[in-house]
Parts: structure tokens; C-alpha cells; sequence
């Protein structure tokens, strides 16, 4: 998948303009490729469009539009974007109530070697950035790149592959497989 390049950035106020059905569009795209993982976590498969949109809701949203800022926040969210043959997964802590979030988080700790993408009962494992790892607790929100063998790749790209997002830490695990439309558009992704 290629990255994000800054021809594809609109202006903020262009970005207004077709907000409303861009947004909806990507929404729709990323529903397959959300995974409910318990009742605390979920995670979404990253594409090109959903960076797109982080892209454009955060200048947006903090009002940058100098060019430099503009370059880091591209520079920044397409580490999102897979490299050939691998997937890229963000997986979020959900719990809303802040006292009891921040007690999971630090119980939750080393949670960030804990998860994986099983393909036909075969792990590869979920690596992030271990500049992002605190020794005390883990943090609400996990960027993962899964390096995945050919073997994977053919098995996701026949949609035939039973695949499975899993997290397996001591306090916290879950098992969700990816139902047909899920697959074929990981299937897309590593095409």
C-alpha cells in the first residue's frame, strides 16, 4: 500500500466540503475491519483511506495548516499503512469509566506482547513501536504492524483462511474470528 502523499491533502476548507460523505464512505469501509475483542477492546485493520481521514479530521480538528505540521501529521499517521505483506491493526482499550480504565491500564501491562493475528492456527505475531511502551502500565490506544509469512498471505488472499485477531495476557483474553467480508478485505490489503 502507498503512503499518503500531500498532493491527496485537501485545505481545510475543501476538506469541509465533502466532510460529511467522505467520512461516511470510510466509516462503512472500516466496519468490516473492526474487531470486537471482549468486552474492553476492539481494533480496526488500517487502510489507506481510514489514514486519509485521520489525516484530515486532525488538521482539522487543531486548525494546521502550515506545511510542516501539515508534513508531520502525514509523516505521522502513515506509519499506519501496512508495507507488503503485512497488516496494520489499531486496537483501543475501551472503558469509559476513568478510574477504572486506569486501573486496567497498569494491570494490563505488557499488553503490547500480547497480541497477534492467527491464520489457520498459525500466530504471527502484533509488533508496535517499543519507543511507545512504558514500564508501569500500557496505554488506552495500540498501533500494530503483523509481518505476515506467504503462507498467510495465500491462505487470507483465497479467502478460504479462518483468521482470528487475539489477545493473550494473563489478565485479559480474547479470541474473535473474521467473518467472510472481514477476510476479503484483508484479502484487498495484501493484494
Amino acid at each position: 500500500m502507498r503512503p499518503i502523499d500531500r498532493s491527496e491533502i485537501l485545505p481545510i476548507g475543501d476538506y469541509e466540503q465533502i466532510r460529511a460523505r467522505f467520512r461516511a464512505r470510510v466509516i462503512e469501509e472500516k466496519r468490516p475491519r473492526r474487531v470486537k475483542l471482549g468486552e474492553q477492546m476492539s481494533a480496526v485493520f488500517e487502510n489507506r483511506d481510514s489514514v486519509l481521514l485521520q489525516i484530515q479530521e486532525m488538521l482539522r480538528t487543531e486548525r494546521i495548516m502550515n506545511e510542516s505540521g501539515i508534513a508531520h501529521e502525514i509523516g505521522t499517521y502513515n506509519e499506519l499503512i501496512p508495507a507488503p505483506g503485512e497488516l496494520s491493526l489499531t486496537m483501543f482499550v475501551e472503558i469509559p469509566d476513568a478510574v477504572i480504565r486506569d486501573r486496567m491500564l497498569i494491570e494490563l501491562k505488557g499488553l503490547e506482547g500480547c497480541v497477534s493475528v492467527e491464520v489457520d492456527g498459525v500466530r504471527a505475531a502484533a509488533k508496535s513501536d517499543p519507543k511507545g511502551v512504558m514500564p508501569d502500565r500500557t496505554t488506552a490506544v495500540h498501533y500494530f504492524k503483523i509481518k505476515l509469512s506467504e503462507a498467510a498471505i495465500a491462505a487470507i488472499r483465497s479467502k478460504t483462511a479462518k483468521v482470528a485477531v487475539r489477545v493473550d495476557h494473563p489478565r485479559y483474553i480474547a479470541r474473535t474470528e473474521l467473518g467472510p467480508v472481514s477476510i476479503t478485505k484483508l484479502a484487498e490489503d495484501l493484494a
